[in-house]
């Protein structure tokens, strides 16, 4: 396995998630139970398999009730920090306003979805393109309702947003798991700042943007049926010894 680096993951949980109303209502998504724990639990179980213990948590709606929940993040094994946005900023837009300017390679992932990567295999392989942004990329059996990677190796040329099932460029499809280098931070404006619209795809255009073909489990949990499937699929993140035997 290659060898790992501190970085720091920056966790997006700032969204009114209103496709999971009425839960959203009274809970942030982020502390909606799945199989027993809150959604966001099962996320941070990722890094802590990898001893990535910085986490930075960027929060908005009903950002009180998570900060209680995990407050420091010491009885997690974690270092939890938080990045408050007075008002939706997109996901990008917290780079603004952290605390500790990025100097180094760093995660920014989505905080609905559940993964299973191997992160050291990834950072690898960021570091053999020399990407600026390196995306985790799934495949899907069908792409249609995705941003659809239209590729050149494992270089991205750009997303083709929810193309017909027959005219999509191909099966692989952003899996919301990120590797930046400093200078894709340090180029963002202030204000509203997409990732996917706003700094993709000048990365892209640059030919610095590059992929990550995973075939770990992937679930999102933004719609009751998708929910409804992880609280019954989910097998969790592997162990580290677990993966020592594969």
């Amino acid at each position: 396995m290659p060898e790992m680096i501190d970085m720091r993951a920056i966790i997006l949980v700032g969204g009114e998630a209103t496709r999971l109303r009425p839960l959203t209502l009274t809970t942030p998504k982020a502390l909606i139970p799945l199989q027993g724990r809150p959604i966001l639990e099962h996320v941070l179980d990722l890094f802590k398999e990898h001893d990535l213990t910085d986490i930075v948590l960027s929060i908005g709606y009903k950002k009180e009730q998570i900060r209680e929940y995990f407050g420091d993040g010491k009885r997690f094994g974690l270092s939890i920090s938080y990045v408050e946005e007075p008002s939706p900023l997109g996901t990008a837009g917290f780079v603004h306003l952290l605390e500790r300017p990025i100097d180094e390679t760093c995660i920014v992932c989505n905080g609905d979805e559940l993964k299973d990567i191997d992160i050291p295999a990834m950072l690898a392989a960021h570091r053999q393109t020399g990407a600026l942004a390196t995306l985790a990329l799934l495949k899907v059996d069908d792409p249609s309702p995705y941003g659809v990677a239209r590729l050149d190796g494992t270089k991205i040329l750009e997303f083709v947003e929810k193309p017909k099932r027959e005219e999509a460029p191909s099966h692989y499809v952003n899996a919301g798991f990120y590797l930046l280098e400093p200078e894709v931070f340090t180029a963002i404006p202030r204000g509203r700042v997409m990732f996917e619209y706003d700094v993709f795809p000048r990365l892209a255009a640059a030919g610095k943007l590059h992929g990550f073909f995973f075939a770990g489990r992937w679930y999102d949990t933004g719609t009751p049926e998708r929910l409804s499937r992880a609280e019954r699929e989910w097998p969790g993140v592997p162990h580290r010894a677990a993966r020592k035997k594969k």
